[in-house]
């Protein structure tokens, strides 16, 4: 009988567009297609009954723009990379070819499940949250344009740390880890590892590193100085979206969220990924010098 499944688009990437008939057919051969629409109708599901599956046709930005409609109703994304380097989107073209009828059809699924987080926004002495949302990459305070420093006081589990200034701070998944904060000098976490980074962003000192912290903790950010001109300034960002703008005196509390279900693809590691796409640890290239 197969599995009722909805594919989403991201008809802004040619490659996956050009692709779209064919992942359709290759659905309708071996499961029911329930709709198939582009990225930005992923409210869709909510409206949607009895969805075993959703495909994903775009990269891990594509990915991460299905996960907030996808993962509270424990919908598991399947995603099929047309983007860059697709650590969330595991399956390319020619993988899903091969394994469309065990996808599709009835076999068994492997599922990696991912922690998210979640990040409320406090008004100065408000007890109850003016914004809030979860990421599966990361919370991001960014100070925004005109781009001066700000100032950010960090707490964890209650404990009081460090006023940082400079161009922000982000606290990311372990999935998150190979993200934003990687390019801002963060460690890679394995996917399976129970924590969080915290990374400044350009922090005007040389001693604050990134720190990984327990997956349970509870990650309070202070904003005590921020970028607050008229249609600009400091903002909030949950897995890139500029969400909320963030005023001076906000405290910005970030802990662990729900989950969401990712199926794997059984013919690519974790780690030759790192190795293929990051190309991590790749050793230098040395100059070929005759008879040496």
């Amino acid at each position: 009988m197969g599995r009722t499944i909805a594919l989403f688009v991201n008809r802004k990437k040619p490659d996956a567009l050009a692709a779209e008939d064919h992942v359709a057919q290759l659905i309708e051969a071996h499961g029911t297609l329930a709709f198939r629409g582009d990225v930005q109708e992923a409210d869709r599901l909510r409206e949607a009954s009895d969805i075993d599956l959703v495909v994903s046709l775009g990269g891990d930005g594509t990915i991460l723009s299905l996960v907030d409609a996808a993962s509270p109703l424990g919908i598991p994304l399947l995603g099929v990379n047309l983007g860059k380097l697709g650590f969330l989107a595991e399956f390319d073209l020619h993988s899903l070819d091969e394994l469309a009828g065990h996808l599709f059809g009835d076999g068994e699924l492997i599922m990696r499940e991912l922690d998210r987080l979640r990040a409320e926004v406090f008004a100065k002495d408000a007890s109850s949250a003016k914004f809030s949302g979860e990421a599966l990459n990361d919370v991001v305070m960014t100070a925004g344009p005109p781009y001066r420093m700000i100032s950010i006081g960090l707490c964890v589990d209650g404990e009081s740390g460090p006023e940082i200034s400079g161009d922000g701070m982000i606290v990311s998944t372990p999935t998150g880890s190979t993200a934003y904060t990687l390019s801002a000098g963060g460690p890679i976490l394995a996917p399976n590892l129970g924590g969080m980074v915290i990374t400044p962003i350009a922090a005007h000192t040389l001693s604050f590193r990134p720190i990984v912290v327990d997956a349970s903790s509870t990650v309070e950010m202070r904003l005590d100085r921020v970028n607050a001109e008229e249609g600009h300034g400091t903002t909030l960002l949950l897995d890139g979206r500029p969400d909320t703008r963030l005023d001076e005196g906000d405290r910005v509390v970030i802990k662990r969220g729900g989950s969401a279900q990712f199926v794997t693809n059984p013919a690519r590691s974790y780690w030759a990924t790192l190795v293929g796409k990051l190309r991590w640890a790749q050793a230098p290239v040395f100059r070929s010098v005759d008879g040496a």
